[in-house]
């Protein structure tokens, strides 16, 4: 009874409680410019909508053989078992599975601040002690802060590269941490959500170079560069006994058709993949120009999305650009001085530098 409580408590976290609440988010002719959520937003492939036009003959059965098909699929991709691929409602429901599996009363949640906030959402309503610490200078992880308080808990988050910052803790420093926690450490979860735009040198795939820790857990989403946060669709990587018991508090009949059809059929267009990320790489140098001239501070970032110091409160900051019609990110404490951008269109970010440049005259 009590696992029982803590699942449908978890199920039942509000938006609100997930620390941030925005106007309605629908892009409509005349609506608001959306760089708020690090959506990609040119869209999901062809392939991806052509699968979406065939799910409708199936929208009237159970999603079994697609799920499984798909499933098949991602073992192949990342060269594991079937049995080792777990799928979720987007990428946000194995950060609920990994609450709901590792975390309790006497289990703690250890991470980094600041970073995505959802895992220390559903982790604080099983009971479970958030443990934090501030990122390094360089906005890395600290995972040597992290190490002390890590002993007895029951699962670490390592964001990587992080939000909201786009920064990255360097692959060696990861797996040193890992062989330092010993095989019989907390259940680490790294969370590869922007994996696809991440080109440092010192950023290593947990997936493209699996290590031998047992308890590790990789996540991905079909959200970012497939384009497709609308469908809820991710899924994680891990050894079989660890992905049973993510299973445990898995969702019944998911993913849906729709989502596993498209799901397929953005695994394999390579082609549209790789044109997507070097737009989007391209954005974001763009992006780097337009600050250097402007002289502000920005984080390197290998994601989608860009930290700016802005100079000022970063609310005011927010309703200023609302005031303008156009939609940033949240704040993020303790970096009350900087604005998350989810970079975006040629003419969506023209009219965020426009209103940009008018920032320091309100």
């Amino acid at each position: 009874m009590g696992a029982g409580a803590a699942a449908a408590a978890v199920a039942r976290v509000p938006l609100a409680d997930l620390a941030w609440a925005e106007p309605p988010r629908v892009k409509t002719p005349g609506g608001p410019i959306l760089l708020n959520s690090n959506e990609n937003p040119y869209g999901a492939f062809a392939s991806v909508h052509q699968a979406l036009t065939e799910a409708q003959s199936i929208c009237n059965r159970y999603p079994n053989q697609q799920g499984e098909e798909l499933t098949a699929a991602l073992a192949a991709l990342h060269k594991v078992k079937p049995e080792q691929i777990v799928i979720g409602n987007g990428s946000v429901d194995i950060l609920r599975m990994a609450a709901l599996a590792f975390c309790g009363p006497s289990k703690a949640l250890v991470q980094a601040s600041p970073t995505f906030e959802a895992l220390a959402a559903y982790a604080k309503r099983c009971g479970a002690p958030i443990m934090t610490a501030p990122l390094r200078a360089d906005y890395a992880h600290d995972l040597e802060a992290m190490r002390k308080p890590a002993r007895g808990a029951g699962l670490i988050y390592i964001c990587n590269p992080n939000n909201p910052t786009g920064s990255i803790t360097p692959r060696k420093d990861i797996e040193t941490f890992l062989k330092q926690l010993g095989n019989d450490g907390p259940y680490v979860l790294i969370d590869e959500a922007y994996h696809h735009f991440a080109e440092s040198p010192d950023y290593v795939s947990f997936l493209e170079r699996p290590v031998d820790y047992p308890r590790l857990i990789v996540a991905r989403t079909f959200s970012k560069i497939y384009a497709m946060a609308g469908l809820r669709l991710g899924y994680s990587v891990s050894t079989k006994e660890v992905a049973e018991r993510l299973n445990d508090f898995a969702v019944f009949d998911s993913p849906n058709n729709a989502a596993a059809l498209a799901g397929m059929a953005a695994l394999k267009d390579n082609t549209a993949e790789q044109q997507m990320a070097r737009k989007i790489l391209a954005d974001r140098a763009e992006f780097m120009q337009q600050a250097q001239a402007r002289k502000l501070h920005v984080i390197p970032s290998q994601a989608n999305f860009m930290m700016v110091e802005t100079g000022k409160p970063v609310k005011q900051v927010i309703e200023h650009f609302q005031k303008r019609n156009i939609l940033i990110g949240r704040p993020f404490p303790p970096m009350e001085t900087y604005a998350r951008i989810s970079l975006s269109t040629a003419g969506d970010m023209t009219a965020f530098w426009k209103a940009w440049d008018q920032l320091g005259k309100a």
